[in-house]
């Protein structure tokens, strides 16, 4: 069944992570998992404090060069009636102003307990949604 835009966001907005799907140079994708949070049609996530090979994170590359993004969630489950996806499609930045990153992080340590002691302290990437999608069993 497709999800109208509000079911899609609900859905989306309870799954505890996500994948970023951005543009590599020469067009072919590239996807990782994030944590995020949600405000509203807007999402957030950082840079966090896990090791990394470099600084110079190919998704900051890629928003840099090509800010149309695409963020999956789901849930599966082995009974299939449990399944579900849902897709936000968007705009990304990678900001640097003081008061936005102060709201992500903020966001993102109410949701997630282990950036209570440890903030992210790398770069903000905030997504503005431009569509909400999704299919549920």
């Amino acid at each position: 069944m497709q999800l109208d835009p509000q079911e899609a966001r609900e859905l989306f907005g309870s799954a505890r992570v996500a994948r970023l799907a951005t543009v590599r140079e020469g067009g072919g994708p590239h996807l990782i998992p994030i944590c995020f949070a949600l405000d509203g049609d807007t999402l957030f996530t950082a840079v966090d404090h896990k090791p990394k090979r470099t600084a110079d994170l190919a998704r900051l590359r890629n928003i840099a060069a090509e800010p149309r993004v695409s963020v999956l969630a789901d849930l599966y489950d082995e009974d299939w009636s449990q399944l579900w996806w849902a897709r936000m499609d968007g705009t990304a930045e990678v900001t640097d102003d003081p008061a936005a990153r102060e709201h992500a992080i903020g966001l993102l340590r109410a949701r997630y307990v282990q950036y209570t002691d440890a903030p992210p302290d790398g770069p903000v990437v905030v997504v503005a949604a431009t569509t909400w999608s999704g299919w549920r069993s």
